[in-house]
């Protein structure tokens, strides 16, 4: 798993889905299973995780602001707009969150999405050659 500190979040990369649940020791997070990921078949047609964004897991309930992941399973970037997408999908995700959920800020939503989408973008396109 390589990690990338972003100024607020983490970046996770693998070709592994399911070393999300290792990487956090975690069984379970979020409604997703380390079970569940090691028997679906991931490839890059599919997989159990192309990405996800979600808070860090620990005990307790959640609040705005607390560490935040965003993972993106690199064996599902199978071309610039694969990737684009995919990590636009989860910036979009974390964007919500970073604007605490308040739909009245959705421009400042899609923007920050769409340059945050652009710099980890290049950074995975060095990455991945």
């Amino acid at each position: 798993m390589k990690e990338i500190k972003r100024s607020n979040y983490t970046l996770l990369l693998s070709k592994n889905p399911c070393e999300i649940f290792i990487h956090f020791a975690e069984e379970e997070m979020h409604g997703l299973s380390f079970r569940e990921c090691v028997i679906h078949t991931n490839n890059a047609k599919q997989a159990y995780i192309a990405g996800f964004s979600n808070y860090v897991p620990k005990d307790g309930d959640y609040k705005h602001g607390d560490p935040f992941f965003v993972f993106i399973n690199l064996t599902r970037c199978t071309s610039p707009l694969e990737t684009m997408l995919t990590i636009n999908h989860e910036m979009i995700h974390r964007a919500f969150e970073l604007y605490d959920w308040d739909i009245n800020k959705e421009e400042e939503i899609v923007t920050w999405a769409e340059n945050e989408t652009r710099e980890v973008y290049n950074l995975l396109k060095r990455i991945l050659k």
